[in-house]
């Protein structure tokens, strides 16, 4: 949503071209390292000599032989992803901003909940069938959503995971880069655009499937942010839809034939 003049003299933000380093910079401690690192996982995978069908990429796995270490390192790995969260929050307030000016708050939580729920329902299952679909033309990795040891806390953790991914990628890609684009003096069509190029990239360790289901994912969340002016609907589609993949797969894996 574009800002009111009122609004935009009320903020204390920083001229364009710092706003455009502070954009960089909360990129480059993040998902925009995430897609260079994805980028590199492809190229990785692609000089290999097997089709990408035949690799394997997993999403949740186990970090130690130990149950307990193990449960330490998973929640631990999610705190500190969920760090560049806390950094958007302050860089808000700082420039005299807040959380709900992104619509980061529960003050719609009937309309938030239909919306993200219905969201999960139409982007997950249309999600599902692009990666069947590349997975069988050879253009995706076999994704393995989780690897996790059969014990009491598999569920807990794979719930964990898919709220961090709703939180970090919805907040830090979605909600503050389109309004900080926006005040940079971007159009919304390029934002949008920008916003969906760099979720789709930092999936590309998932196969070329993965980059075009997850970049189209992101014009339809950047359009709907848009017209919404809030994430919260975006952070519990996002968040249904991989804890619908992890605890499904977990249950189906091995009992389904249709399931790669």
């Amino acid at each position: 949503m574009a800002l009111t003049e009122e609004e935009q003299t009320s903020l204390r933000l920083p001229p364009p071209r710092l706003l455009r380093w502070e954009v960089f910079a909360v990129l480059a401690l993040s998902l925009g390292a995430s897609a260079l690192n994805a980028l590199l996982s492809l190229i990785g995978s692609l000089l290999i000599n097997k089709s990408l069908s035949s690799q394997a990429a997993t999403l949740v796995g186990p970090l130690a032989i130990n149950p307990w270490l193990d449960l330490a390192l998973q929640l631990a790995g999610i705190a500190e992803a969920l760090a560049p969260v806390v950094l958007v929050i302050y860089l808000l307030y700082r420039s005299g901003e807040r959380p709900s000016d992104i619509g980061l708050d529960a003050s719609q939580p009937g309309k938030d909940i239909a919306r993200g729920t219905v969201l999960a329902a139409v982007i997950g299952g249309g999600g599902l069938l692009l990666y069947i679909a590349a997975f069988h033309l050879g253009i995706s990795l076999k994704i393995v959503p989780e690897d996790l040891p059969d014990i009491w806390w598999r569920i807990p953790v794979l719930l964990l995971s898919a709220a961090h991914d709703g939180l970090l990628e919805e907040v830090v890609i979605l909600a503050y880069v389109l309004r900080r684009l926006d005040q940079i003096g971007w159009t919304p069509w390029k934002a949008i655009l920008f916003s969906a190029v760099m979720r789709g990239s930092y999936h590309l360790y998932q196969g070329f499937g993965a980059f075009i289901g997850n970049m189209i994912m992101g014009l339809i969340f950047g359009v709907l942010y848009k017209r919404w002016g809030r994430c919260t609907p975006m952070i519990i589609a996002h968040t249904l839809i991989d804890a619908v993949a992890f605890v499904g797969y977990a249950a189906l894996h091995g009992k389904v034939s249709w399931l790669p």
